[in-house]
């Protein structure tokens, strides 16, 4: 695997510790600018938002710049708005810097997954995907629970100012190694890689990795915390159990991806709403509630990569907007697996309804990955569901 790719999982760790930190700083950050839980609650849907609607639009305005302005261009953004929000005292600028974060962010990661499978080649893309993702999964096992104690030791301004510092080696390593030819005007046609989207294979992937994401993201420490009544604390662990496991799986995924059959994948798609059910019976109890967790981290993440590599596949038609199709499957999932959740429970008032949810997303991705299935001829080779 060429050592860009993971130069480029670099930054995607700092980006995704950016990204899920947030849930644990929203007390300091109502504290410490006098606004509603609620409020600064908000600030990660935002964040979601303008992955959904960033990945897109930024990808296709950085169109005609080559691979290296686009990634130093995006990453530079990212750390100017986090010593912005670190220094603020206006809830509005905070709100306005994790909206422009996230813009950038997707940005960046759409431009990314696009590079890093063209300069991995055609045996390896499922790898370099997985290399990606990986960075995800790992701010999630350090990033996450470290930007939780950083916030809880020394505000939660300090875990902005360490996201910055973060990009930094990956800021210098990406303006010394980036590729610069890839992606400018002379070989570019948006309306080409848009009419993309028109292709039934890509927007079955894009349902898929979805359906697959929106299962992963339903609230995942109210479980511990409402059902299972463990304390605030060791809800960090928790997230470092799942992120764990999901490293696992997008590393499983990496080295068997490109020679998964449809049936490993459905085995394992099918397993996926089977565990959320397991949780939502026994996540009462502790060890249960953490064995179950790393398994379903695991499962989710690494069909969830492949699902992911299934959309680069699909799109290949579009080889600049491809990683911002991915992006924004992803990025829609992690909407609406929380917002579908969180609505389910406040009719409910029962927590464990949040398994629930997270059990009928991976259902319907399971039933549209067999209806994919019985419609297209089988190959035997890479999944194609």
């Amino acid at each position: 695997m060429p050592l860009f790719v993971h130069v480029l999982s670099l930054a995607v760790f700092a980006q995704g510790t950016s990204e899920f930190m947030l849930s644990g700083l929203v007390p300091g950050i109502t504290r410490d600018l006098s606004v509603p839980t609620g409020a600064a609650a908000s600030l990660t849907s935002a964040y979601a938002v303008g992955m959904i609607v960033g990945a897109p639009v930024m990808a296709a305005l950085s169109a005609r710049w080559s691979r290296r302005r686009a990634l130093a261009g995006f990453l530079t953004a990212f750390v100017v708005v986090h010593v912005v929000g670190a220094v603020t005292a206006s809830f509005s600028l905070l709100f306005a810097t994790r909206i422009v974060a996230a813009v950038v962010n997707a940005g960046f990661l759409a431009v990314a997954m696009s590079v890093a499978v063209t300069l991995a080649g055609p045996e390896r893309q499922a790898r370099a995907t997985a290399v990606m993702l990986s960075g995800v999964t790992l701010s999630c096992v350090v990033g996450v629970p470290a930007g939780a104690l950083l916030g809880e030791w020394s505000g939660w301004r300090a875990a902005f100012w360490a996201v910055a510092a973060l990009c930094l080696p990956a800021l210098t390593l990406v303006f010394r190694s980036a590729p610069t030819a890839a992606g400018t005007a002379a070989a570019v046609d948006l309306g080409r890689e848009v009419r993309e989207l028109r292709s039934g294979p890509v927007r079955q992937a894009m349902l898929l990795a979805a359906l697959v994401n929106g299962a992963t993201f339903a609230y995942l420490a109210v479980i511990a915390t409402e059902v299972a009544h463990l304390p605030d604390g060791v809800v960090p662990g928790l997230l470092a159990a799942f992120g764990a496991g999901a490293f696992a799986g997008v590393t499983v995924a990496g080295r068997t991806g490109d020679r998964t059959t449809r049936r490993g994948l459905l085995l394992a798609l099918g397993a996926l709403p089977f565990g959320w059910g397991v949780l939502a019976v026994a996540g009462t109890e502790p060890v249960p509630l953490f064995a179950v967790t790393v398994v379903q981290g695991g499962l989710s993440f690494g069909v969830g990569s492949l699902f992911v590599h299934r959309v680069m596949a699909a799109a290949s038609g579009a080889p600049l907007l491809s990683g911002s199709y991915a992006t924004v499957a992803l990025n829609t999932g992690a909407f609406l697996g929380p917002l579908l959740a969180g609505l389910v429970t406040a009719v409910t008032h029962d927590y464990r309804h949040v398994a629930w949810v997270s059990a009928v997303f991976a259902a319907l991705a399971l039933l549209a990955a067999v209806r994919a299935v019985a419609v297209q001829p089988s190959t035997g080779a890479a999944p194609r569901p």
